[in-house]
């Protein structure tokens, strides 16, 4: 095994393993803090939804788990390209589809694996579990049997049952199909569609096609022996029967010849240059076997200049990616209580995703892949599998169609306002950092520039770490400040030599513009008692040089800590730096929540900010939302007070805040003096104070002084699920970040992103 692959399997299994095992679990949604929280979750008070359940089976999705929770069911006979490895050896594949459920439609999911070989037995087991599930996604289960497992249940069960390695490819793959045979002025009734492959995802693939209009006599299917044709009998099965027909064509080859497109689901190879050359004028080629295509977009170019070329791989254009539907497919299934994922509702999915594809694309999506230009065309018929938008679109249109094929059991009245409750349901820390690192990235893309990171205390060994990390992904440059000897023998000593010809490695005082820095600091504070020799001693100290590198334009940004206080790393900074236009100083802490994104603000400079300061550092904070959220936000400024309901003098600072900050900004969406729980509660908000200014929950919490801030930011990053991004500091004359004491490696590394980024959106400014 090559070094390169038993590091990546190494990686894969460290993966797995790290922290708690696995990658799932179970959280629970109520309190269960005191004994009346534990009295109501269970005996006694849990018999009062049960006895409402047994009278009304509906309340169960009233009053349980039930309408949200997917059954990922797989007996491991066909796993990935695997094989049939059994249900416990693909166990990680079921809980990864876990996490895509979660990620992409905030859907949970219990992965379960069953030691059940035959049809009656699956069949058996998956259908008594009805009860648990709002609906259940049958995986890696091997064909035929597949077929007769998925249609049994659909048939036995009353909540939607959907074989994704069908459905899933085939929906994707139509959606492409559709857009292609738009590009390329064909209709589908005209075609003649040869299929290669005849397991399940093949066979789907050939029953939505010809739901779309492909007519069964121009639909040609080929396995591995050739031709399904009328009157073959080996290898045949009442699958493949279903869509034989009546041809001289034996091979693959013969079937290729003025064949108008090839869908395959097969493997590697299996069809050459020479049998795309036979085909047709504008022929459409998906090529979808993994991890190899059947043949690849650069062999087709090599015969055939017209030809619209997918793929399922992540590296071509036109990737058919089944994320793109089976998380969003089940989220309107889910939604409105369908029974079954019916036709109509496959179809709508297929709609959908081949009208995103014709939309703008958002500088979001294009970021997140190295921002590059997709317009719709022969190189763009699918949305890229990551397109936050999917979700909107796709669920609606699924929700949509089961309620007019009357297959829903529940209405939805207004589909923008669903669509619009979707889009903030999945506003996560995790996609909110993905952002900004995919922001980062398509920066250095574009830009063929990296961002210079000055990194103070160059022997600190979570420092280390942090950039041996951030060099792996080479979107920046590195320069540690200290001694070139302490350094290596650190990074000797914690395995991160491989760093020594990747940083840049500079000891203050042997700097040759050492005097000329002093000298400027001189300058600079020549009026607050530094003289000459007091400069030489600051400037000696790294936290003071690395401010003057990057001021001097030696540098682009600079990272203080995290060994030493916040105070101890702030004064230098201020001192040698500044904010712009001599404003305020604050420290502003993201707040990451499962379902919103809060910034708080000041965590960490002004002791107690008169009403002047808190308005600078609102109008400073929505400066920094605005461009990491790109949107605009709502402001609070919080107080022990709420509309004036105390008058004393700490409220009315409060309030002379918000009436200074909309005199400045008559634009910015901001409110109060507010007590933090109306603050974060639209619901209690527009209940007790219609009248309210903001439209909607707040984005930014302005905190009266720094204990409150300090304090709370504290207390929610370490109660709560909350992952807390800071001290962003702003606004200062130039970038610089503050790592805190207690940062993790990662939360180093996220600072380090951040800081690139609001740097080279500086320079995009400019």
């Amino acid at each position: 095994m090559s070094n390169d692959r038993e590091s990546k399997r190494q990686q894969a299994l460290d993966y797995h393993s790290q922290g708690r095992p696995g990658k799932m679990e179970v959280i629970p949604t109520k309190s269960s803090i005191t004994s009346n929280d534990l009295s109501l979750a269970y005996s006694p008070g849990v018999a009062e939804p049960c006895l409402d359940i047994a009278k009304n089976p509906d309340d169960a999705y009233k009053y349980t788990a039930k309408g949200n929770l997917v059954g990922v069911v797989s007996n491991g006979s066909a796993v990935l390209g695997l094989g049939n490895i059994g249900a416990l050896a693909g166990k990680p594949v079921m809980e990864g589809k876990g996490m895509l459920f979660k990620k992409f439609a905030d859907i949970d999911v219990f992965d379960i694996e069953l030691n059940a070989e035959t049809v009656e037995e699956m069949v058996s087991i998956v259908a008594a579990m009805e009860p648990t599930f709002g609906g259940i996604n049958l995986e890696d289960i091997k064909a035929p049997e597949c077929f007769e497992i998925e249609a049994q249940l659909i048939e036995k069960m009353n909540i939607p049952v959907f074989h994704d390695d069908q459905h899933g490819t085939a929906i994707i793959a139509a959606a492409g199909f559709q857009n292609a045979l738009e590009i390329v002025k064909k209709k589908i009734e005209n075609m003649v569609v040869v299929f290669s492959g005849a397991g399940a995802a093949a066979i789907a693939c050939a029953k939505i096609f010809l739901d779309m209009g492909l007519k069964p006599q121009n639909l040609i299917l080929t396995d591995s022996k050739g031709v399904i044709y009328k009157g073959r009998t080996d290898g045949m099965n009442k699958y493949k029967e279903q869509f034989a027909i009546e041809t001289s064509k034996r091979t693959l080859a013969d079937a290729m010849k003025d064949a108008d497109a090839f869908v395959g689901c097969s493997a590697k190879g299996v069809l050459t240059k020479e049998m795309v050359a036979t085909m047709a004028k504008n022929p459409i080629i998906f090529a979808m076997a993994n991890p190899e295509p059947e043949i690849t977009p650069e062999e087709v170019a090599l015969v055939r200049s017209d030809a619209i070329v997918a793929t399922g791989r992540s590296d071509y254009p036109n990737q058919v990616n089944n994320v793109l539907g089976f998380p969003f497919i089940f989220r309107g299934a889910l939604d409105v209580r369908a029974t079954k994922i019916n036709a109509e509702m496959k179809l709508a999915a297929v709609k959908a995703i081949a009208d995103l594809a014709k939309e703008e694309v958002p500088d979001e999506v294009k970021m997140a892949y190295g921002n590059q230009d997709f317009k719709f065309g022969p190189q763009y018929i699918i949305p890229k599998p990551f397109d936050p938008r999917a979700l909107t679109r796709v669920a609606p249109a699924v929700a949509k169609a089961a309620m007019e094929s009357g297959v829903a059991r529940l209405q939805i009245d207004n589909l923008a306002e669903y669509a619009s409750n979707l889009a903030n349901r999945l506003n996560t820390s995790g996609s909110f950092i993905k952002r900004l690192r995919d922001r980062h990235a398509a920066h250095v893309d574009k830009n063929k520039k990296k961002t210079k990171l000055v990194f103070a205390e160059g022997t600190n060994s979570r420092i280390l770490q942090a950039v041996s990390q951030l060099l792996s992904e080479d979107r920046i440059e590195a320069v540690l400040l200290g001694s070139p000897k302490k350094i290596h023998a650190k990074m000797d000593k914690i395995g991160t030599s491989h760093l020594k010809d990747m940083v840049e490695i500079i000891n203050p005082t042997k700097h040759p513009e050492f005097n000329e820095f002093c000298k400027q600091f001189t300058k600079d504070r020549q009026r607050r008692g530094v003289t000459f020799n007091h400069a030489e001693d600051l400037m000696s100290h790294e936290n003071y040089f690395g401010s003057m590198l990057v001021k001097k334009g030696h540098a682009d940004a600079f990272i203080a800590g995290p060994t030493l206080s916040y105070p101890s790393c702030l004064v230098p900074v201020m001192n040698v730096i500044g904010t712009r236009n001599k404003r305020k100083a604050a420290g502003i802490f993201a707040l990451n929540f499962k379902d919103r994104v809060l910034f708080l603000a000041d965590c960490t400079a002004q002791l107690d900010p008169s009403a002047e300061d808190l308005s600078e550092i609102a109008i400073s904070t929505a400066e920094l939302y605005r461009s990491l959220m790109k949107r605009e936000p709502r402001v609070a400024f919080l107080s022990y007070s709420t509309y004036g309901s105390n008058r004393h003098p700490n409220a009315a600072k409060v309030q002379k805040a918000v009436a200074l900050t909309k005199e400045k900004h008559p634009e910015l969406k901001c409110d109060g003096e507010l007590q933090a729980d109306v603050a974060v509660n639209k619901g209690i908000l527009d209940k007790l104070f219609p009248f309210t200014e903001l439209d909607g929950p707040s984005d930014i919490l302005i905190f009266p002084e720094l204990n409150s801030a300090n304090i709370s930011y504290k207390l929610l990053s370490q109660l709560s699920d909350a992952s807390a991004i800071g001290p962003i500091l702003v606004p200062m004359a130039k970038t610089v970040n503050i790592i805190q004491r207690t940062a993790p490696v990662s939360e180093i590394v996220n600072m380090c992103t951040l800081t690139a980024l609001l740097h080279e959106e500086r320079m995009a400014q400019k």
